[in-house]
């Protein structure tokens, strides 16, 4: 089992469907109440590729890749053509709160805020964009000083961040992801058109 640093073709992915998915308990009282609990921390996104298939080529591409995953053996990233930034498409250094300084801690996890000051869900995000980070302390960006781990999402700073001082990120990134069935059922529609009912994907969680 491993994990490949290769991103499923972009044309097939753009055509998915998918969102995040929780899996919650609910019990039904005898007096009619119910009773919830929330069994996963995070989210966990799952995805149809097989929605993207157009034609022949698109089908010849997505095999390739899943025989070079072995299928469900090793994971692989994502695109989410809808989540894929911290802000809008473009990241600026102020769009994600990651941290504040205590002057001793030099290493801050890049995460994603989703909804307001009421409950909001922190996402951890393991596969930054390889040139899309962007980092500011107080608000001010820090051009240097600092390396950020793609493989864990995980932004290291040389010299601690002051006590007090806002840590904040802006990034693109992917999905890490594996196939969620070791079978692709093929149905060849056309000369060149072919069509695949479903390519389950599921997201690795940290």
């Amino acid at each position: 089992m491993a994990f490949h640093s290769i991103r499923f073709p972009l044309d097939v992915a753009l055509g998915a469907r998918g969102g995040p998915e929780r899996r919650t308990d609910v019990v039904t009282l005898a007096g009619g109440g119910e009773q919830r609990n929330g069994r996963w921390h995070y989210s966990r996104r799952r995805y149809n590729a097989g929605y993207g298939v157009k034609s022949r080529a698109d089908m010849a591409a997505v095999l390739a890749f899943f025989e070079e995953r072995r299928g469900r053996l090793h994971g692989f990233l994502w695109r989410d053509g809808l989540d894929f930034s911290s802000a809008g498409t473009m990241p600026s250094p102020l769009d994600q709160a990651i941290g504040t300084g205590d002057g001793a801690q030099t290493a801050f996890a890049l995460t994603k805020r989703y909804g307001a000051d009421f409950d909001p869900y922190l996402r951890p995000i393991t596969r930054p964009v390889s040139g899309s980070v962007r980092v500011a302390l107080d608000g001010a960006e820090q051009l240097n000083g600092w390396t950020v781990d793609l493989t864990t999402g995980l932004v290291s700073f040389d010299m601690a961040p002051g006590l007090g001082v806002a840590v904040t990120a802006g990034f693109l990134f992917d999905v890490p992801v594996r196939f969620d069935t070791d079978r692709l059922d093929v149905e060849l529609t056309s000369f060149d058109g072919a069509e695949v009912p479903s390519i389950p994907l599921v997201e690795l969680l940290p």
